[in-house]
């Protein structure tokens, strides 16, 4: 899910009086500045070396064979369209709770969304509902791995497959998570990843399309530079192509990022960990713990409101404390253009408009202390009062 908003993400506490808590902050430090910094004395500030260094990087980072790196995660769905061969009149499936890029890349190909149901627990696609949603105009599948959690990829594989159908993964709140062992990225398919600042790593903006096939990896390096071809000259163009590319700037920032990726992970597992004891004893539920096949990368900390609590109003009240806390997600189908456009409507997909009613992201980035999330956690209890 790529681009998911970033509110109040004025980051740090003064004094009790004025203490503020911020819903995000991405982890900057000196060898960012510095990686940068060496990048903008070079003067190759785009198609340079540090391109490809962070793509060779981030393949060691998901296990896969190649990695295009692309201006958002927006691009590179839709970058990912292109490869699955989505045109006019094709339907693409995908979640209803997820950022709109989810669904706004099968539109870009002139293509209508489809949205299938979604597990209550996991919030991430019902492989059964996918199922019963596809017909003879469905090309593909966008499967989302909701707030870092891997969606149930072996079941949406294999339906792809007997359907004649191409998987598409929206990993762009995910780097780092595994599916039965396997790190996101590493299954062959195009798999997106965003850098937004609130995700686990940033280049500011930016994103990248990862996949196991040579000639896909060749297409999406054309693509994403107007079309032109490795043989081309600057201005000769092969193909109907974007100005999707990253930066040297962008891409140096996300070389030191992925330096500490690991530590980046562990950093937010902790924090994660923290908000489950702190919060215990209230009366929200918990993020989806981990099990034999599901390894999350957390991305944000979202808890799931009793259905009878205001959400605006509690909002509103830890907005009062100083604590930032953001309604994590909408459901894309009930959008204002989406409602406008294919006449979608309340009552289409109830476990999705329920969960968008009822979920609520807390303050969460790898650094964030215990005295903050103590703060938060009273913050809370006293809200739901």
């Amino acid at each position: 899910m790529s681009g998911a908003g970033e509110a109040g993400a004025d980051e740090g506490r003064v004094t009790q009086a004025t203490r503020r808590v911020g819903l995000s902050a991405p982890w900057i430090d000196e060898r960012d500045e510095d990686l940068v910094l060496e990048t903008l004395r070079s003067g190759r500030l785009s198609l340079g070396p540090a391109g490809p260094r962070f793509e060779e990087a981030l393949c060691d980072a998901t296990g896969a064979r190649f990695a295009a790196a692309v201006s958002s995660g927006t691009a590179g769905l839709h970058l990912s369209m292109r490869l699955a061969g989505v045109e006019a009149g094709d339907e693409v499936i995908t979640s209803p709770y997820s950022f709109v890029a989810s669904a706004n890349c099968a539109i870009y190909q002139g293509a209508t969304p489809v949205f299938a149901e979604i597990d209550e627990r996991t919030f991430n696609l019902d492989p059964d509902a996918v199922e019963a949603a596809i017909t003879e105009r469905t090309r593909a599948v966008v499967a989302v791995d909701i707030f870092g959690y891997p969606c149930e990829l072996d079941p949406l594989l294999a339906l792809c497959e007997r359907h004649g159908i191409r998987l598409v993964e929206d990993a762009c709140e995910a780097l780092g998570a595994r599916y039965k062992g396997r790190l996101l990225g590493s299954h062959g398919h195009p798999t997106t990843f965003a850098f937004y600042p609130n995700k686990q790593i940033t280049t500011g903006e930016g994103g990248a399309v990862t996949t196991n096939d040579a000639a896909e990896h060749e297409l999406l390096e054309s693509l994403r530079n107007q079309g032109r071809l490795e043989t081309s000259s600057w201005l000769l163009h092969g193909r109907l192509g974007y100005n999707y590319r990253l930066d040297d700037v962008s891409a140096a920032l996300g070389l030191g990022q992925l330096e500490k990726l690991d530590t980046i992970l562990a950093g937010r597992r902790s924090v994660a960990a923290r908000y489950g004891e702190l919060l215990a004893d209230i009366d929200v539920e918990l993020p989806l713990p981990d099990d034999a096949d599901h390894e999350r990368s957390w991305f944000v900390y979202v808890v799931k409101l009793p259905a009878d609590v205001d959400r605006d109003g509690l909002i509103g009240r830890l907005g009062d404390s100083g604590v930032a806390a953001a309604p994590y997600l909408p459901s894309i189908h009930l959008q204002d253009y989406m409602r406008q456009r294919y006449g979608f409507r309340e009552g289409m997909l109830p476990i999705s408009e329920d969960c968008s009613r009822r979920t609520l992201a807390l303050p969460f980035h790898a650094r964030l202390d215990r005295a903050d999330q103590e703060y938060v956690a009273d913050a809370l209890r006293a809200a739901l009062g």
